[in-house]
C-alpha cells in the first residue's frame, strides 16, 4: 500500500563482513509489494550514528551482527508504504516516524508485557539482526517505529531515539531525588550531554566527568553544576567526592565505554548510592568490591536503551525544549571518518548524517 514513487535501488553504508572496510554503495530498496502485513517502509530524512554501530561494524560484542550489515538505528523519516492487510496499523502514509534500535518485539511475553520488551528473546535489532537506516529507505514495522512530535526537528530528534532515551531510562530508574547529586562520567559525548540534560530538567544535581575543554564548555552550559577533567585529576574518587558534599553522589549513570569507569563508582558512591549500566565496552567485566558493595547498601542496575513508552517521553521532553541535541550534519560518505573519530573520543556531542 503506497501512494509514493519507489525507486528500486538506493545509496547505503554496507559492513560486508566482519571487521570488513565499510563500503558506500547501491543496494535493492524492498518495494511496497513485498512488504509482509505489519511491516512498513520509511524514506530516511536523517539518521543518528552511535558507538553501538561501531561495535556492531566491528563484531567486537559478544554477540555477533549479521552480515552483510546496514547499520544506523536512529532514524527519522516518512512512512511511503505500509504491507498490505496490516490491521489498525498506529501509522499511516505520510507520518514522520523514528526508527530505534529496537525494531520489533513480540508484545506478548513476559518481558513485554513487563515493560522489557527492548529484551524481548525475540526481539529484532535496527542495524544488528536487521538492515538499519545507514540508507536512504529502511524496512520496520508499524507496532515499533515513534511518532515524532511536530515541533521536533528530525536532525535533533535523530539521537533522542538512543542516546536521548537510553540515558534518560538510566536516569529515570536511578532512585536519585529532586536535589540530589548525580555523577556522569563520559558527559560531553553523544549519551552524556542529552544526560546532562534530562538530569537537570529532572531536577538533579550533576557533576559532569569527562577531559577536553570542548566538552568542559558544552556540559557547563547545558546545566552542569560541576566538571571534574578525567585526565587532569590525581585521584578521581577523592575529587568527585569532595566535589559532592564529600559524601559522594547518591547515583552515578556511566556512559563511558571503559570498565574502569563502573569499577571506580563503587567507591565514590555515598552510601546507598545506585550505580547505572549503560555504556558498553567490548568484552569487559565490572569488578566490585564485593565488601563496600555490601557494606555500602550500593545497587547496581543495568539499563538497557528503552521501551517504547520511554521514548514518547524522551521525545516530549526534548519537544518542550527541556532538552537540545548538540550535533554536526554529515554526509553518508562521512561514516567511517565519523567511526575513528568515535573511537579516539573526539566527538563532542553527536554526529547525524543527512540522507536525503
Amino acid at each position: 500500500m503506497s501512494t509514493y514513487t519507489i525507486p528500486k535501488t538506493m545509496k547505503a553504508a554496507v559492513v560486508p563482513a566482519t571487521g570488513a572496510d565499510l563500503q558506500i554503495t547501491e543496494v535493492p530498496v524492498p518495494q511496497p509489494e513485498t512488504l509482509k502485513p505489519g511491516e512498513c517502509l520509511v524514506k530516511l530524512d536523517c539518521t543518528g550514528v552511535c558507538h553501538t554501530d561501531l561495535h556492531a561494524a566491528k563484531g567486537d560484542w559478544p554477540i555477533p551482527a549479521k552480515t552483510p550489515l546496514i547499520g544506523g538505528h536512529e532514524g527519522v523519516g516518512v512512512v511511503v508504504a505500509i504491507g498490505a492487510h496490516t490491521q489498525d496499523s498506529p501509522i499511516k502514509l505520510g507520518d514522520r516516524v523514528g526508527i530505534k534500535w529496537l525494531a520489533d518485539s513480540c508484545l506478548d511475553c513476559e518481558l513485554c508485557r513487563k515493560g522489557l520488551e527492548q529484551s524481548c528473546l525475540k526481539g529484532r535489532y535496527s542495524g544488528f539482526t536487521v538492515d538499519g537506516t545507514f540508507s536512504q529507505y529502511v524496512l520496520s514495522y508499524v507496532r515499533h517505529v515513534t511518532p515524532i512530535p511536530e515541533n521536533l526537528g528530525s536532525a535533533e530528534a535523530a539521537s533522542i531515539l538512543c542516546a536521548g532515551v537510553t540515558v534518560y531510562r538510566a536516569i529515570k530508574y536511578s532512585n536519585a531525588r529532586i536535589g540530589d547529586w548525580i555523577v556522569l562520567p563520559g558527559a560531553g559525548g553523544g549519551l552524556g550531554h542529552l544526560a546532562v540534560q534530562y538530569a537537570v530538567a529532572m531536577g538533579l544535581r550533576v557533576l559532569a566527568v569527562d577531559t577536553g575543554a570542548d566538552k568542559r564548555d558544552l556540559v557547563l552550559k547545558l546545566g552542569a553544576e560541576k566538571w571534574i577533567d578525567f585526565r587532569e585529576t590525581k585521584d578521581l574518587v577523592k575529587d568527585i567526592q569532595a566535589a559532592t558534599d564529600g559524601l559522594g553522589p547518591h547515583a552515578a549513570v556511566i556512559t563511558a565505554a571503559t570498565s574502569t569507569a563502573y569499577e571506580q563508582a563503587v567507591d565514590y558512591l555515598r552510601p546507598g548510592g545506585t550505580i547505572m549500566v549503560v555504556g558498553l565496552p567490548a568484552r569487559a567485566s565490572l569488578n566490585a568490591d564485593i565488601f563496600f558493595t555490601v557494606t555500602k547498601s550500593i545497587s547496581i542496575l543495568g539499563s538497557y536503551v528503552g521501551n517504547r513508552q520511554d521514548a514518547r517521553e524522551a521525545l516530549d521532553i526534548a519537544a518542550r525544549g527541556k532538552v537540545k541535541c548538540t550535533f554536526q550534519l554529515k554526509p553518508l560518505s562521512a561514516l567511517e571518518e565519523t567511526y575513528h573519530a568515535l573511537e579516539a573520543g573526539t566527538v563532542a556531542g553527536r554526529i547525524v548524517l543527512d540522507m536525503q
